[in-house]
Formats: C-alpha cells, structure tokens, sequence
C-alpha cells in the first residue's frame, strides 16, 4: 500500500515585507522532496494576542485554523528572524498558541536560521528561544534539518526565491532531512 504524501508545514516568523526568512520558505516549497508537498502557513498576521482564557472552544478561527494546520502536517519547518536577542513578538505570540493544543507533540520540526553574515549573534537567541518553547510542546526537533543558511537581501531574486544553488541545497537538505524522519517515524523506526 502506497505511503500518502508527506505533508511539511513552513512557518515563517517574520512579517516583514521582502523578508529573506519568507524567501527561503517560499524556496522550501519548491525545493520538496518526491513524495512530499510543503505548503506555506500564511495567517501570521491574523492571530490575536495570545489569552490563556482565550484557549477554549470556540476558538478564534485564526487559532482554529494555525492549529488545524499543524495539526495535520506530518512536520513542521520554520524559518524566522532574532529581534532584539530573542523571537520576534507575532512570531511568539503563534507559539504561544500552539503550546495548549498538543498538535506539535512528537512531530518532528527543525528550523532554518537565515541571518545575514553580519548579524551579530546570527539568530542564535531567537533559535534558542524557538528550542526551548518548542521543548514546552514536546515537538520532535530534528536536528539534521536545523540549519544555519545566512542570506543577504541581494540574496533573493526579484521574484521572492533564494537565488543561489549552494543555498537552494541546503534548503533541500534541511526538507530531506525532516522527510527522513517522518519516514522513520510511519515505519517505527524512529529514534
């Protein structure tokens, strides 16, 4: 019996206009295993302001949603930005949503790091933060596809893809990797 696609989910953490972190996702996209499909969560923007005493049925249908989407992808890939040291406050405030709703536990993630050469902690806070909140939803951090691919704006072309080869593969190898152990996990072979 034929396996069904494997389905990755790219999150990214940043809403900036022509962010690289949007333009190595959008790539992700493209750079997707056989076998597998990434699609790209689009509703940043829509979530409310994380309230415990909002965490309840109905929910917020922009909670429902991001929840319903994680829920259902085999793996999650995210790519965001460090601001001030640390995640960004809409990218933790999507976070904070998926902490209560157990849809990422036991499902391997792993996170794309694409902070310029000149930044000067290249994203190791926002990373370490994203790590430990990750931790508090017992996701399965993949860390064969956690990868470090720093990209400078001119790094993009005009269409809103990473130009590069080098970076397209390891784009590609960060998928592969979290496609691997999706495959492990549906054969019972996991770690």
């Amino acid at each position: 019996m034929r396996q069904p696609a494997l389905e990755i989910l790219l999150i990214c953490g940043s809403l900036r206009e022509g962010s690289t972190n949007a333009a190595v996702l959008r790539t992700a996209a493209r750079e997707a295993p056989a076998g597998a499909r990434a699609s790209l969560y689009e509703g940043l923007d829509a979530l409310p302001h994380f309230n415990p005493d909002d965490d309840r049925d109905p929910l917020d249908p922009a909670v429902a949603r991001l929840r319903a989407d994680v829920g259902s992808a085999d793996a999650v890939l995210f790519c965001n930005p460090e601001y001030a040291g640390a995640l960004p406050g809409s990218f933790k405030n999507l976070l904070d949503w998926t902490v209560g709703g157990g849809e990422t536990y036991g499902k391997p993630v792993a996170w794309i790091n694409a902070s310029g050469p000149a930044s000067p902690t290249g994203g190791a806070g926002a990373h370490e933060s994203l790590r430990s909140v990750l931790g508090y939803t017992g996701a399965d951090i993949v860390e064969a596809a956690c990868m470090r691919i720093p990209l400078e704006r001119q790094a993009v072309d005009a269409d809103g893809y990473v130009a590069g080869d080098a970076e397209r593969r390891a784009i590609a190898k960060a998928l592969a990797a979290l496609a691997t152990q999706v495959s492990r996990a549906r054969s019972g072979s996991a770690p």
